[in-house]
């Protein structure tokens, strides 16, 4: 028998515990229970996802548990707890006894966007400042982004240690947490037990999935990659089917999250890199290019160091073929569909429609002969016409049509997702608001089958589409399947409603991503050569610098030789279109933060302001160092402008990366007489 115990004593298992949960997520309000919490000296305890067996739930997950399981709040569990902390590293966090690999995958994806992530997490929550024991966090519902509540009472063994996620810094506990209120909007911590990447990376961002089956990879595979790393996107993926670790280190049947690429130049020629993370912060690929791999000393002493860190974190690399060998699926998640194709325009319009399949009236399952009931199913008509930017080039339209079917239980895997898919019928004639009839169906073959129905929560399909008017059929694999569904569709310019239906026409919304230019300007740029220093000043020197004070930034030869020497890898006197994504992203970061601490409008930062601005970016440097840096990079009044900042701060992060990667007990590094004359050299 298993004893459970709270913070009021201990007891027995009761028949209570094994009655389901409310069918649907009660609606709690924030603020005024912190509030009441407060004012009654008290700290919250959710009734309706209570500290006791019901919230773990039932089935295998119980025979994983420990004899004993406590429940505690996290300032009982440490000393000084915190929610989150900028200086930890991203990819800190470890999966506990639970099996949910693939939404551990997706919130480590999650953790390298910090602005994604605080939609998510709402990062001013803390243990100290106002805390009543309760915390709250953000997930896009089809459709709807809501709030879940939770208290901080967390399931932990006979030593104190949390029995499901933890962090490797024992006193973050933001990821417990989310863990939590993502097992209450599923029903329990046993619903978390089965799952897809792309179902959390959808319930974190709200954004468009883009499946890749690694079998049938296309030849632009490392062309795509390149595109996604760099942009607002979130990708996981998963490996064969199985439960076991295998002799080269991957586990089967697992979800990982793909954390970085690089192209190296080895003494044989270039090698295509991935870089991925375990969930469960450890066990690692063991093959060509891992921890332990002497494919390493094929590169140079720079690049080596720079990319290679033995530690057993979970996280290693492995080459591109080896992945496509080893990995089934690749999960692109990103928040507009502008990865997904390369066409002229900078606005992608959105529509979100609701529907149901009922037994009895529609749900009347795929299309297999003329006399089925496929003609029950609800139908939605589509109207597609280029953008104004488009009309000349007579390309066909890209259009992403996305559909998810909800829950059918309160309890996510009490009902196993339905088989799903959906039909697209040209429209060649002019029909009123009507259903189309039977006739129709006999009449006209679909212009998109499904590739297969799957049962999955979301399937997704990019299509190709001329001007003009169709019929979008969602349906699941069998007649008389019942469940709600939301269909989603994105392109430059159209309008999109349900047939038959008494709703007004739900008007599209335009969706605004500001990195969606980059590509076409990163294709220019890097039309027919890599760039140099001289080359690079010149691009840094034209760009649209906002809120850096009344004169732009200028860069100098010396700082863009600089920079390019932190960024060049392979010595090779030139930044790739790969090494400059990367830079870019960090521009645009640190001009964020720089602008922030400017309060002035000065165009430069003090001591104090400096100080602020690297804390920031997760830099914490003592005030000693930080004046030392002040005298080195500043000017003679002590004061740094944006370009000494941004040489400051690639080299801080270059260096903090080095020295990561050659310690061994996170105190020191030991050097070999050729690496030292390099870091001197290359610092």
């Amino acid at each position: 028998m298993l004893l459970w115990s709270s913070l009021g004593g201990c007891w027995k298992l009761g028949c209570e515990d094994w009655m389901q949960s409310s069918s649907q997520l009660p609606k709690q309000d924030y603020e005024a229970l912190q509030e009441r919490c407060l004012i009654d000296g008290c700290l919250f305890e959710d009734q309706s996802f209570p500290a006791t067996l019901r919230s773990i739930g039932r089935g295998p997950l119980l025979r994983k548990l420990p004899e004993r399981v406590y429940w505690r709040r996290p300032p009982e569990l440490h000393s000084n707890p915190q929610f989150y902390s900028a200086k930890a590293k991203r990819l800190d966090l470890c999966q506990g006894l639970v099996g949910d690999c693939w939404f551990l995958a997706a919130l480590q994806a999650l953790t390298l966007h910090q602005d994604i992530l605080s939609r998510v997490v709402p990062l001013n929550q803390s243990f100290t400042e106002k805390y009543a024991g309760i915390f709250r966090f953000w997930f896009w519902h089809f459709g709807k982004w809501i709030p879940v509540v939770v208290d901080d009472r967390l399931p932990v063994n006979e030593a104190g240690q949390l029995v499901f996620v933890s962090s490797t810094y024992k006193n973050l506990f933001w990821g417990a947490l989310l863990e939590k209120a993502y097992a209450k909007l599923s029903g329990s911590y046993e619903d978390l037990q089965r799952g897809q990447v792309s179902e959390a990376l959808v319930d974190f961002t709200g954004g468009v999935t883009m499946t890749i089956n690694l079998v049938e990879a296309p030849c632009n595979l490392w062309d795509i990659l390149t595109r996604a790393i760099y942009s607002r996107t979130l990708i996981g993926c998963q490996t064969h089917a199985g439960e076991r670790v295998l002799e080269n280190g991957l586990v089967d049947g697992h979800a990982y999250t793909l954390t970085g690429i690089r192209k190296v130049t080895s003494k044989h020629g270039p090698e295509y890199l991935v870089k991925l993370r375990n969930p469960w912060g450890k066990v690692e690929w063991k093959g060509d290019w891992s921890d332990s791999s002497s494919t390493w000393e094929l590169l140079s002493p720079k690049e080596r160091i720079l990319l290679l860190r033995k530690e057993n974190d979970g996280e290693f690399w492995m080459t591109l073929r080896d992945f496509k060998t080893h990995f089934t699926l690749l999960v692109i998640c990103k928040l507009s569909p502008g990865l997904l194709s390369q066409e002229v325009g900078q606005t992608w319009l959105y529509t979100m429609l609701e529907g149901r399949w009922e037994k009895g009236t529609t749900a009347g399952g795929q299309m297999r002969s003329p006399r089925d009931m496929f003609w029950k199913n609800p139908q939605f008509l589509l109207s597609v016409w280029r953008p104004q930017e488009c009309r000349r080039l007579h390309m066909p339209c890209s259009v992403l049509v996305s559909l998810l079917q909800k829950p059918r239980h309160r309890h996510r895997n009490r009902k196993p997702y339905l088989a799903i898919g959906f039909y697209l019928f040209r429209m060649n004639q002019s029909y009123d608001n009507q259903r189309r009839p039977p006739e129709f169906f006999w009449e006209n073959a679909p212009l998109n089958w499904p590739e297969k129905f799957l049962t999955e929560k979301e399937v997704s399909r990019e299509l190709w589409l001329e001007p003009g008017t169709y019929l979008i059929v969602p349906c699941t694999s069998e007649p008389r399947q019942e469940s709600e569904f939301v269909l989603r569709v994105f392109s430059r310019s159209h309008v999109f409603y349900e047939i038959g239906s008494s709703s007004s026409v739900v008007f599209s919304k335009e969706i605004v991503d500001p990195n969606e230019g980059q590509d076409e300007f990163f294709t220019k740029v890097f039309e027919k050569y890599e760039i140099n220093a001289i080359q690079l000043q010149k691009i840094l020197n034209r760009m649209p610098w906002s809120g850096l004070g009344s004169k732009p930034p200028l860069f100098s030869l010396e700082a863009c030789q600089g920079i390019l020497a932190l960024l060049d890898l392979n010595a090779s006197g030139t930044v790739s279109i790969q090494e400059f994504r990367h830079l870019w992203k960090q521009l645009m970061f640190y001009q964020k933060v720089f602008h922030k601490q400017d309060t002035h409008r000065s165009g430069s930062l003090n001591w104090a302001q400096l100080q602020a601005a690297m804390r920031e970016a997760g830099i914490v440097l003592s005030g000693n160092i930080s004046q030392l840096m002040l005298i080195r990079y500043g000017g003679p009044d002590l004061q740094m402008d944006f370009v000494s900042f941004v040489h400051l701060m690639l080299r801080v992060e270059n260096m903090e990366g080095v020295f990561q990667n050659l310690t061994q007990d996170g105190r020191g590094i030991y050097l070999r007489k050729p690496e030292w004359l390099m870091m001197s050299l290359y610092s």
